[in-house]
Order: structure tokens, then sequence, then C-alpha cells
């Protein structure tokens, strides 16, 4: 299942609770935070109970004004007040802290994850919709548990204890407000149903809205080469019309039922004064109790126009919830059996590949029946025209993808059960378009060993006779290299590439044509640095030019995703078949 599809379909409930087992911080402390919220709730009654004793009690006691009772009364008020206050203060701090704890494990597992993912669902789901699952949707999860958490906790207990109090007070005048808000109540499901709807496809859209946009910026060299500005435009505009417009129907819904609960809130007071001045003219109730009932009636009424719009936050924070949830539900293609898993020794590796079949999910067989033993100490050349599967040959090697049938063995081990903390420290791969981070030369060298120093770095370049290049860039290590290493070129990425496959010393190397983008005046240095890079451990290069693969020990040859052909570069032109092909029509190239 692909990560849009994961957790679409779950319930707000089930959602709830997937989220507080992802982050069991939110449960932390929640018997005191609603102790608090219980109290804020409680003080907020003593209000009109204290007008109410005031009026009949105080004001219309029979012997006259009481002002003593009076004076005690506005000392209870005040008290009542100051302690709401304080412990609506602590109940929010609470909150606002479990809460920030909770989203921080959430973010921190879903960023975690991601990387986990199958590499094809990555692929598939859009680099933009992926980020804003950890970033916007984690944002809405806790404004609502920050300020909305607040709001349903109070509003929820002050309805009740409004309600308690009205009883005692007049139960005429509290069916009569529940009454008025009878219809409100009865729609909620109604409207909770197409909210929860209506706000998916919000937060859908907003992922698809930061993927439309974050495309062109990354891929602005092409925009501009192309001159596809205005179509790029389209894109971005169509994208920001479907969220407006989706954006728009859900915040309608929101209106509609905001606006029922106006409604509703006018009708009780309206009702609530004229039932009451005739309870109050038959003498069924005081004017003190009156009065104390229009208090209660705008602690009831607040709470419930405000619902509505707790009810949509709501809805929006669990659609983004579900999201977030979706990706922690996508189960990892590849288990990391940790420290349980084999820790292979330092050397040249032993590599065996056993009946390997592979296929894409849902597509037909890349990889057919390959059964290879590559020797230790060896190195080979893997060629093949386009979709002919050594690119998958290379994932296997590498466990970026795990064989659909088979087993990949290094010294005899399957990789599924090597560790890979081991794995990464034994096996290094250098694509064949080195991605750098944005910071210095130096910091994205030094991801080939963290803990290497910067004369170990310095070193290193030497050894790959790239010293002459590095005293040529502005600040030499320190040289800014810009957002995906723009500010280099392909060539000297790729040069960045070799110098951290040095430092990280593997026992495999596996090469996509690792010198494919280098400029032809460093060509002969790289090879020269190549040679002594791969002396003494086992190398696999993706040769896209066949000169890699003259200098190979054994060169494999992939058609149709089987090893058709096999052996010495020597043997394979002269035995002719799809090598010979290969090599007759890569020679003709090279000597126009």
């Amino acid at each position: 299942m692909s990560v849009v599809e994961s957790g679409e379909d779950i319930s707000a409930w089930e959602t709830i609770r997937s989220g507080l087992r992802y982050s069991p911080e939110l449960r932390e402390g929640f018997w005191g935070t609603l102790l608090l919220a219980l109290l804020g709730t409680a003080g907020r009654v003593v209000v009109p109970i204290a007008v109410q004793q005031t009026l009949d009690n105080g004001v219309n006691a029979p012997g006259g004004v009481d002002t003593g009772f009076v004076t005690w009364m506005a000392i209870i008020a005040a008290i009542a007040i100051m302690v709401t206050a304080f412990s609506s203060y602590l109940m929010t701090r609470r909150l606002f802290t479990a809460a920030e704890r909770g989203l921080a494990t959430l973010r921190i597992r879903a960023f975690r994850h991601v990387h986990d993912l199958p590499l094809l669902t990555q692929n598939t789901e859009r680099r933009g919709a992926l980020v804003s699952r950890v970033t916007s949707d984690v944002d809405q999860v806790s404004q609502f548990l920050v300020f909305g958490g607040v709001l349903g906790i109070v509003s929820v207990g002050q309805v009740l204890v409004a309600t308690a109090i009205m009883l005692v007070y007049s139960w005429q005048l509290t069916i009569v407000v529940w009454i008025c808000f009878a219809p409100l109540f009865l729609s909620l499901r109604f409207f909770q149903k197409r909210l929860s709807d209506a706000y998916a496809v919000v937060r859908r859209m907003v992922g698809q809205m930061l993927a439309v946009i974050s495309e062109p910026v990354v891929g602005a060299v092409v925009v501009r080469t192309h001159a596809i500005e205005a179509r790029t435009q389209r894109r971005i505009d169509d994208s920001i019309a479907e969220y407006q417009a989706a954006s728009t129907k859900a915040q309608g819904l929101t209106a509609f039922s905001f606006s029922l609960g106006g409604v509703s809130a006018g009708l009780a007071n309206a009702l609530v004064l004229i039932v009451g001045i005739w309870l109050g003219l038959d003498g069924n109730i005081t004017s003190g109790k009156v009065l104390a009932f229009a208090f209660l009636v705008t602690l009831f009424v607040g709470p419930v126009q405000m619902g509505t719009q707790v009810l949509t936050d709501a809805q929006n924070a669990i659609a983004g919830w579900r999201r977030t949830i979706g990706i922690l539900d996508t189960p990892a293609d590849l288990d990391d059996p940790g420290p349980a898993g084999v820790a292979l020794k330092h050397g040249a590796v032993d590599v065996d590949f056993a009946g390997v079949d592979f296929a894409y999910p849902t597509g037909p067989l890349v990889l057919s029946g390959v059964t290879e033993h590559l020797p230790a100490g060896s190195r080979i050349a893997v060629v093949g025209e386009t979709g002919s599967g050594k690119t998958t040959f290379a994932k296997l090697l590498t466990r970026l993808i795990d064989p659909s049938v088979g087993q990949v063995l290094l010294d005899g081990h399957d990789l599924r059960t090597i560790s890979f903390s081991s794995l990464r420290q034994r096996v290094v791969l250098v694509p064949q378009e080195g991605f750098l981070f944005d910071s210095t030369l130096l910091a994205n060298a030094l991801y080939g060993d963290l803990n290497a120093t910067r004369d170990q770095v310095v070193a290193a370049v030497a050894e790959l006779g790239l010293s002459d290049w590095l005293e040529g860039l502005p600040d030499g290590l320190d040289t800014r290299v810009g957002q995906r290493g723009e500010s280099m070129s392909a060539g000297e990425r790729q040069l960045v590439a070799l110098i951290r496959a040095h430092l990280a010393d593997p026992d495999l190397l596996v090469l996509d044509e690792a010198t494919s983008a280098v400029d032809p005046n460093l060509e002969m240095r790289i090879g020269r640095a190549m040679e002594r890079l791969m002396s003494g451990r086992t190398s696999v290069t993706i040769a896209h030019r066949l000169s890699t693969a003259e200098q190979a020990d054994e060169v494999i040859v992939f058609d149709r995703g089987r090893v058709v052909q096999r052996g010495h570069h020597l043997a394979l032109v002269e035995q002719g078949g799809v090598y010979g092909r290969l090599h007759a029509s890569w020679a003709a190239q090279q000597s126009r």
C-alpha cells in the first residue's frame, strides 16, 4: 500500500488512538490537567451564583440591603475569578508542554520513517507531499491540541456544569435552552462526517500544492532553459485554485454550522427572558434566579458556539494526523536486524547471487535467474543496454532493495541478516550523480567518515591526485557547495563523492560509472586514483563506457534481465554476441 492510501480510511477515534500510541507524551499528566480544567470550569459558575445570592439575599433581603453579605459575595466572586484564571493558565501550560513534546516525537518518528520507506514509495509520492505530512500536517495537530484541546475540555465541562446549575434554578428554563440547541446537537454527526471528508481533501491539496511549487524551484534551470515559465506558472495557479476550492468548500460547511449555532443562541436567549418573566409573574422563580439564569445561558451558549469552531479544527487536525500516521503505518521494505544481525569482518568481500529474481510491484520481472559469484578482491564491470537490469543489480548488491526470489550473500551471509550499521560501513555505493548537501566541501566529504579529521580529508584528496583541483577552489575545503551542490559542476560533485568513498574505506565498492561526468582533463588522474581506491577490495562498476570494462578482471553482460555473457573483455569481444555488438557500437562512436 502506498503512503497516499495508508491511513486515509481510519475513523477519528482510531486516528486518536493511533496518535496517542505514537506520541505517548500526550497522555502524561492528563488527569492533573483535567482537574485544572474542572477547577477553571467550576470557577466560571460561581459568579452567576454570587449574582443570584447577592440580588435575592443581599439587595432584596427582608430587613433591607445586607451590605456585609453583598461584600462577602463580591469577595467570593473575585476569588473565583482569580482561581479560574490561574487554573486556566496552568491547564494551558500543561497542555502546551505535553502537546509539543508528543508532536516532537511524532515528527522525529515520521522523519526517520521516511528514510525507511520503500524506494518505490518515495519515488511515487511527491517530495513536497511527503514533506507536508511531517510539517504542515503535524502543525495542524499541534494548533488543535494546544488551542482547540483547551477549548474542548473547558467547553464540555462548562456546558455540563451550567446545565446542572440551571436545573437547580429552573428545570423549565433548562428544557427551553436544550430544545433551542437540539437541532444543532442532532446535526453534529452530519457535519462531523462531511467536515472530515472536506478537510481530508484540504490536507491532500496542501501536499499537492507544495509539491507543484517545490518542483520548479528545484528545477529552475530546466524551467528557464526550456522557456516553460508560463506552463509552470499555469500548473502552480491550477494547484492553488484547487486548494482554494477545497478550502472554500470546507469553510462553507463550517460557516453553516456556526450560523446554526448563532440562531440557536439567539433563540435561547430570547425564550429564556420571555419564559423567565412569565414564570416570575407566577411566583415560580425569583428575579435573582432569572438574572443568574441569563448568566448561565451565556456560559452555555458560548461553549456551544465555540464548539463548532473546535469541531472544524478537530477535523482539520485529524485529517493531518491521519496523513502523518499514514507514513508511520506504511511498512518499511528493508528490515534492519539491528544488534542481532551479522557484523561483517574487515577485508575484501566475497559476493554471491543465488537464483535471484526481482520484480517491481505490479510489474514484470526485471531480473530473472541471476546466479553469479564475484570473488573477493576482483574488479567486475557490469554492462548492458538501458533497461537491461544492471542498475537493479547494483541496488540489490547494496541492499537498497531485496530480491523477490533468491539470495544475495556477502561472505556467505544473506544481506537480510547483516546489520545495517555493519553493511553501510563495509559496502559503499558511489552513484552516477553525486548528491551534495548545502554546506562546505569538507562537511560533505566527511559523510564518508564522520570521525575523520581535516588532515585526513586533505590526505585523501592527495591520494586521489586531486590536490591541484582543491587548491583551485575559492576557499579550499571550506568552499560552499550550494543547495544540491549546484555551486559546483557535475564533475566536481562527482569528485566529492569519490573523496567520500575513499574516506569510507569500504570492503565492497559499487560504482555507477562514477567518473562518467568528470572533465577529460581530470579523467586520467581519477583513473590512477581509482586504481589505488579499488586495490585490495572487491569492486563492481556499472559501466556505461566500455573503456571501464576493458580494465576490469571480468565483465558481466546483462540483456533483458538475464546474464547472457561473462568473461574478460578480450574474450567477450572475440565471442561477439551482445557484448560484441555493444563494444563495436561504442568503438564506432569513439572513432568519430
